[in-house]
């Protein structure tokens, strides 16, 4: 076809569909603020590891049986005789956890810098929707190996809807599609898994990203940069997403690949953590495991279930844990909205709250012994004390001023000789060795060095100083 012909065939479909337009308004003429930082990364990957488990998710299914019969000797089959199956397999298996761990980032990085605040108060709730999706779409999807610990934990959650006052029973009876968890349940919960959950999952992220889009990206300094625009109506803090962020995403999804690929090659498993032990046991509904224990980004939520002694009083903590999630734009009191120029009330609050979300996580791992109950009870509620007070203690704080522009960070390689200048003063000569035995490069003047225990401690102070200023 000659070129007149495929540029003619190009404005025919541009003249009926709006991929110019969509591509100038979200990308190339979208501005975004030129002070993003390495936080800004973990929403572009939250997007790449969902294509990742949608290929691997269509590649899975075309070989795996949604029958109790057959489920497990088909997820063998894949690992074994498909060509490439466990490649297949660990990437999406993988890409589940990797999936909760930038989430989990990217939420943080929205409470650290007030990303949740008006005017993106939509935004947040939309994404909060998303996380309740991903969930699902988790746990439904950890049902479908047939593993021990894939039958006996489904078996524990699902009878937790029990609980519920009148509808419980019925509720747990329809979710499960028969009395006990069985190839029923495997069945609805292959469909929800493979056509429901994604369905609405791609609902909630176009709907994200519009909302984000139309309001615009909060930075580090939680300033609008919208307030100041040159004559042409462009924001003098802003830069298009294309090409700048663009190119900065891609090298991030470099960095995060060396990640993934080591754990995929290496350790798949994770030591139990993304692919449990038990559930390489085909599922058996006459032995229970002797300890029950969800996939690790459920653990945290698990820990509170399990430190309320109350079955429904617990239920109603676990699923408080993520409702708290959804109030938290109007919980904040606090008209600044990043962490950097908020008071220290908040940077100690926000502290304990992370501090909290790994133990419970960590907690929710373990046995339940008396003492891990406790523990994880006081957890829980400097968990709920992070939310629930928040009404009180972000009125009492004081604030930093509020620059009217964005502050922009120095590069690495603009901080490369303070770097330097540190390594020189944590370090001290040593003598260069002329034993001949020795390889040349180990008498290098880098390995001529020694640590230097006054300089050491002259940068832990400084460090220890500016981190205490941050804080006050």
């Amino acid at each position: 076809m000659k070129p007149s012909r495929l540029n003619a065939c190009g404005e025919w479909v541009l003249d009926r569909f709006p991929l110019a337009s969509l591509w100038k308004d979200h990308m190339t003429h979208y501005y975004a603020p030129k002070n993003f930082n390495f936080w800004y990364f973990f929403g572009s990957l939250a997007l790449l590891v969902l294509v990742n488990q949608f290929l691997t998710g269509i590649l899975l299914t075309m070989n795996y049986k949604p029958d109790a019969k057959l489920a497990f000797d088909s997820v063998e089959y894949i690992m074994r005789d498909v060509s490439w199956g466990w490649l297949v397999r660990y990437m999406h298996s993988t890409g589940a956890s990797a999936f909760f761990i930038v989430v989990y980032l990217h939420m943080f990085r929205g409470i650290m810098y007030g990303s949740f605040k008006q005017p993106r108060e939509l935004i947040w709730i939309f994404g909060m929707l998303i996380f309740v999706a991903l969930m699902a779409e988790a746990f439904m999807g950890y049902l479908l190996p047939w593993g021990q610990m894939s039958y006996w934990g489904a078996q524990v959650i699902i009878s937790l809807f029990s609980a519920i006052p009148v509808i419980g029973d019925d509720l747990s009876l329809w979710i499960r599609g028969d009395y006990v968890v069985s190839d029923a349940t495997l069945n609805r919960f292959f469909a929800f898994h493979v056509i429901a959950v994604p369905l609405v999952l791609v609902m909630l992220v176009f709907m994200h990203i519009v909302a984000l889009h139309e309001v615009g990206s909060n930075n580090p300094d939680g300033i609008d940069i919208k307030k100041l625009k040159d004559k042409d109506g462009i924001p003098l803090d802003g830069i298009p997403f294309h090409p700048y962020y663009s190119v900065k995403d891609i090298a991030g999804v470099g960095v995060f690949l060396i990640f993934f690929a080591t754990i995929i090659f290496y350790m798949p498993e994770m030591g139990g953590y993304f692919l449990e032990h038990a559930n390489f046991i085909p599922a058996d509904s006459m032995k229970t495991p002797e300890h029950i224990a969800p996939l690790w980004y459920f653990t945290p939520f698990y820990a509170i279930l399990r430190a309320i002694p109350d079955k429904f009083a617990g239920v109603i903590g676990m699923g408080g844990a993520i409702v708290v999630l959804f109030l938290l734009p109007w919980l904040d009191r606090n008209p600044v909205r990043s962490i950097r120029y908020r008071g220290g009330i908040y940077k100690k609050a926000l502290a304990l709250f992370v501090i909290s979300f790994i133990a419970l996580g960590y907690l929710g791992t373990q046995p339940a012994t008396p003492v891990m109950t406790n523990i994880a009870r006081v957890f829980t509620a400097i968990y709920f004390g992070f939310f629930l007070l928040m009404p009180i203690y972000t009125r009492w704080e004081k604030t930093k001023p509020v620059p009217e522009r964005v502050t922009v960070e120095l590069s690495l390689e603009e901080q490369l000789p303070a770097l330097i200048e540190a390594f020189e003063e944590i370090t001290e000569l040593n003598p260069v060795s002329e034993d001949s035995s020795q390889h040349p490069a180990f008498r290098s003047v880098f390995f001529s060095r020694r640590p230097n225990a006054e300089g050491i401690r002259k940068v832990t102070t400084r460090l220890a100083k500016k981190l205490k200023e941050s804080l006050d």
